[in-house]
């Protein structure tokens, strides 16, 4: 072998080795087995222990599923139609806020022989053993009957027990016992980036597990100056509504309240409330049947770097006060526009949104010390806090005891009416709602009868309707054919 044959072999000899070292170092946090790393210098061994360490592995949701998933129900309601059933056609199609935050449930279908009946879906989940149950309040407000139905098929009629439209929170009870509960868990320990799950019904789909992380906390969204919302990008859709969201520990740390969608589904951008709002609202609404907040009478800002540097703060924190209401809490404390509340009740105030939420919480007619920048410098002032007027709204009320146990307007058919279609006596429904609607009756339909006893004015069909049991068969003419039509009662 001749020199140059040696200079060669060894040339390339090297340059593999320096290529399978290099092809080691790039491979080696990943794909090193244990056993070779077992045997590599303790100079190598730590680099490869940090990397691995430091590397995401994918999150196993199963066990939080399997415990908690039994608690998570599906909610379906019927209800009345509303005058407008389009949230986002209330807004200028101009307005950018036209697409915004679109709530996701329960989403309303008209059915064909009931025009003024609406069906929905929704979610919740059971926070005491004896059936107490949170959702949305949009899941419920309004509704004229509420089903609950539970992962082991049983199904229960519920109670509103309170609607608190301001946070969309509410609470609803069946009657049953020995219930599996959720865990309550602490949403200010959450932190942006870690995982999430969120068990619901989208589109009917029961107990339906879906994960993500935390994108952002404390959001403020439009129309919403109570809540600082939790956000992720947890795919929720349309039934998801209502449902919880849980940690790592299994814990519910928000309820899965809105979306922002140009197309009514997800797009990666979910908002829940968190769960210790929700609860402060459910001890008020289960104790009182209403929430009573506290009132300050002021419009507030964020602060971003600009302003914070025109105020003189050393960082972008606190409440820009852009007006202040006449006569309001704070126009007699001394608040004045351009003041940055800094705390409220001794809590920092670090975004906008948090300062709602301190009022809100506040007694009515306590007295709170608020710290505010003005001028450069800090003012200590004393708040006597007002309470939080709310319009009062009657569309919640049951429609079905306003129409009656069956949920029918009818008047008696003329002679001419009745020669025409052939009967003696009969009603003719005029408006349908409730438990009728719901049966399928609908205007224009003549009632013959009910029970088998022949019907002849509104007072005697009254009289057999009070004295009725859970259910009744009427005979209904539509058209050329007469039909037994069950309803259940009210």
């Amino acid at each position: 072998m001749n020199r140059r044959t040696v200079f060669v072999r060894n040339t390339l000899a090297v340059m593999l080795a320096a290529i399978v070292g290099g092809s080691y170092v790039y491979f080696r946090g990943a794909d090193i087995p244990a056993a070779q790393a077992a045997n590599l210098p303790a100079q190598a061994a730590a680099p490869l222990a940090a990397a691995t360490s430091s590397l995401a592995t994918p999150t196993d949701f199963s066990g939080i599923v399997e415990r908690a998933g039994p608690a998570v129900v599906n909610i379906s309601v019927t209800g009345k139609a509303q005058r407008n059933t389009d949230q986002a056609a209330e807004i200028d199609p101009n307005d950018p806020f036209y697409e915004f935050f679109k709530r996701f449930g329960p989403q309303f279908q008209q059915q064909p022989r009931s025009p003024q009946i609406m069906r929905g879906l929704g979610s919740g989940f059971i926070i005491n053993s004896d059936g107490l149950i949170l959702t949305n309040a949009h899941v419920v407000d309004g509704a004229q009957e509420v089903t609950v139905k539970l992962t082991d098929r049983r199904e229960f009629k519920a109670k509103v027990l309170g609607v608190d439209k301001q946070s969309d929170i509410a609470v609803i009870r069946i009657a049953a016992k020995d219930l599996p509960t959720v865990q309550i868990g602490n949403p200010a320990l959450m932190k942006v980036g870690e995982p999430v799950l969120a068990i619901g019904s989208p589109y009917g789909f029961d107990n339906t597990a879906t994960a993500g992380i935390v994108s952002a906390k404390s959001r403020s969204l439009p129309d919403d100056n109570y809540v600082p919302f939790i956000q992720t990008d947890v795919a929720v859709n349309p039934g998801n509504s209502g449902g919880p969201l849980f940690n790592l520990k299994g814990q519910v740390v928000g309820i899965n309240s809105q979306i922002y969608s140009q197309t009514g589904g997800y797009q990666g951008l979910s908002f829940s409330i968190p769960i210790d709002v929700a609860m402060k609202v459910e001890q008020q609404l289960v104790q009182h049947g209403k929430v009573t907040r506290g009132r300050l009478g002021v419009s507030v800002q964020e602060v971003n770097q600009a302003l914070a540097e025109s105020f003189g703060l050393k960082k972008s924190e606190g409440a820009l006060v852009s007006s202040v209401e006449k006569g309001s809490p704070a126009e007699r404390a001394g608040v004045q526009p351009g003041d940055v509340i800094l705390r409220f009740n001794n809590q920092p105030i670090d975004h906008s949104v948090d300062l709602p939420t301190l009022v809100a919480d506040a007694t009515p007619g306590t007295t709170q010390k608020m710290d505010v920048m003005r001028n450069g410098s800090i003012k200590s002032l004393n708040v006597v806090v007002g309470e939080m007027k709310v319009a009062k709204d009657t569309s919640g009320k049951n429609g079905a005891e306003q129409q009656g146990r069956l949920g029918l307007a009818v008047r008696p058919l003329d002679k001419d009416e009745q020669q025409q279609i052939g009967v003696h006596g009969g009603l003719v429904v005029e408006d349908v709602n409730g438990p009728a609607a719901i049966a399928g009756i609908q205007s224009g339909d003549v009632i013959l009868s009910l029970n088998g006893n022949a019907v002849t004015s509104v007072e005697q069909l009254r009289s057999l309707v009070s004295k009725a049991g859970k259910s009744v068969a009427l005979l209904v003419e539509r058209g050329d054919d007469k039909i037994f039509v069950p309803v259940y009662l009210n």
